[in-house]
């Protein structure tokens, strides 16, 4: 579940390994590309962590964080 917290959704992930975990990223890119929308995250081997928010609107949380974050769950 994401959690909303200092203007940000944030969320963690485990995987299996690192290579899960890298996939994953890879997927995410090409989503956060597609709506030119592009997560904060971390990787440390099989955990990703990720930020989101909307620089242009005063790095708030908007609608497109939330359809971003809607598009990485259904990953």
């Amino acid at each position: 579940m994401w959690k909303e917290e200092n203007n940000k959704l944030y969320k963690k992930f485990t995987f299996k390994n690192f290579s899960e975990a890298f996939a994953f990223m890879t997927r995410v890119a090409i989503e956060a590309e597609k709506m030119d929308h592009h997560p904060t995250w971390t990787n440390t081997w099989n955990t990703v962590e990720i930020w989101l928010n909307t620089h242009s609107a005063g790095n708030i949380v908007t609608d497109k964080d939330k359809q971003l974050a809607k598009k990485i769950d259904a990953l």
